[in-house]
């Protein structure tokens, strides 16, 4: 397929050429991909200033969407790559494959570095915002040879999906800690103030007054951003919330658990060992059954199943994407609906094809490279995450470019009363944070248009 760029490609590209080290924070459907394939194209075989690229991305996107990328445009040809992937014997194998590109999941990261000889040049780095953990073993491996990367490219549609505190590992894999710091203890200490905390710990931060604005400033030289909705054609987007309500003697159970971490419930005993176990127990009330202690689910209400119904007969036939997060949630959906899963490439394409009337899907698996938007345009949360990655993704497997419809809805499963809200409050504040971040570092397309 012959490759025309749009002006923002062509914009985020020269600006991967014209710095060593970057980051593109673009929505979902902008062709990260094939802008960062073009640049190296460049820089491996017209320049000249790069031999060996090594490409680190979430296990399906190495696998499936980078491959795909190089063989679908005409003008990568000659771009050959190795997919470092499988057992150790056939990564090994790839490995010693003549390429310009080597493809490896980001779970082998580690193994690389430290079973190895660095031979690259160059680092990619898929889904950056998966490097948010100063702590994880993937960001300590990448932080010991990025020293020998002579470019750096970081991409990203959620930078900081939680807090502006994940920024610093990211931020440092590009620049080794020139703009926010060299080490995240510093950079806490300079931009944030302890929040919440006991005598002995801190359980979280908060920024002190004008360190968000300074922190954007601090990047925005290295890192641009870009929202599909100022460059792409985009359908309009419907958010709905689908209130439910328990029942007194519901509520009564909900709040008990909610205080004393425990709840005889059905003569099954469920307790919460600690503020973290006991939201997530919390959420499973909210969607109608939970684990006991022996591991096995314990119904509590049906209420979101019979939203769910009511909205699947709505629907008349059309085509539900269903996002679920327990599995007892998936296991309650199957009881009452014929569904499927989509897990596989043959499900991908039996939906697109609209093959599906009722797919469920969970946001783990719908995160990244998973295009969904030619068999259907309604999304209905079950169950909510806490995280505004997966959220932001899997809605944007339906809300893209490509969308044959020119809307796309988007309904929210809500308990009223109960952690429900608070997930969802969350999620939208997240989102301004997030908004506020890509505004900041936003490309100035007109300026160089000039």
């Amino acid at each position: 397929m012959q490759y025309r760029p749009h002006d923002y490609q062509t914009y985020a590209k020269d600006f991967v050429l014209g710095h060593p080290y970057c980051g593109l924070i673009l929505d979902m459907g902008l062709g990260k991909s094939v802008i960062t394939l073009t640049a190296l194209w460049d820089l491996i075989l017209d320049s000249f200033d790069l031999r060996r690229v090594l490409v680190v991305a979430p296990k399906r996107v190495a696998e499936d969407t980078w491959p795909r990328e190089i063989e679908k445009w005409e003008h990568l040809k000659g771009l050959t790559y190795s997919l470092v992937l499988g057992s150790e014997k056939q990564r090994r194998a790839a490995l010693q494959r003549r390429a310009f590109l080597y493809i490896i999941n980001r779970e082998n990261i580690a193994w690389l570095v430290e079973n190895t000889r660095w031979r690259f040049d160059a680092l990619v780095i898929d889904e950056l915002s998966s490097f948010k953990s100063s702590k994880a073993q993937r960001f300590r491996a990448l932080k010991k040879v990025r020293p020998l990367c002579h470019r750096v490219i970081g991409l990203t549609g959620t930078p900081a999906p939680n807090t502006l505190i994940d920024l610093w590992p990211q931020i440092y894999l590009l620049d080794m800690g020139k703009r926010l710091g060299r080490f995240v203890t510093h950079y806490r200490e300079r931009f944030f103030l302890p929040d919440k905390r006991s005598s002995y710990a801190i359980f979280s931060y908060k920024l002190r007054d004008g360190a968000e604005q300074q922190i954007y400033d601090l990047i925005s030289d290295i890192c641009v951003s870009m929202r599909a909705i100022d460059h792409l054609q985009m359908p309009a987007l419907i958010a709905n919330r689908v209130i439910v309500r328990l029942s007194k003697s519901e509520h009564v159970l909900y709040n008990t658990l909610k205080r004393d971490m425990f709840l005889a419930l059905n003569n099954n005993e469920i307790d919460a060992v600690n503020a973290a176990a006991l939201s997530g127990k919390l959420c499973q009330l909210a969607n109608g059954a939970i684990y006991a202690a022996d591991s096995h689910a314990v119904r509590f209400h049906d209420r979101k199943l019979d939203a769910l119904e009511d909205l699947i007969e709505g629907a008349n036939g059309k085509p539900m994407l269903v996002a679920y997060w327990f599995k007892h949630d998936l296991d309650r959906i199957r009881e009452r609906f014929a569904v499927r899963e989509i897990r596989e490439s043959r499900d991908i394409a039996d939906w697109n094809a609209g093959r599906i009337p009722i797919a469920v899907i969970h946001p783990a698996s719908a995160g990244h490279g998973l295009n969904l938007q030619s068999g259907g345009n309604t999304l209905i949360w079950f169950g909510l995450t806490w995280s505004l990655e997966l959220y932001q993704q899997t809605n944007a497997r339906l809300w893209r470019q490509g969308q044959k419809a020119d809307t796309v809805v988007i309904h929210h499963i809500v308990a009223e009363g109960t952690i429900d809200e608070q997930v969802l409050d969350a999620l939208e504040r997240k989102e301004t944070t997030q908004t506020a971040l890509m505004n900041a570092v936003k490309a100035q397309l007109e300026v160089w248009k000039r």
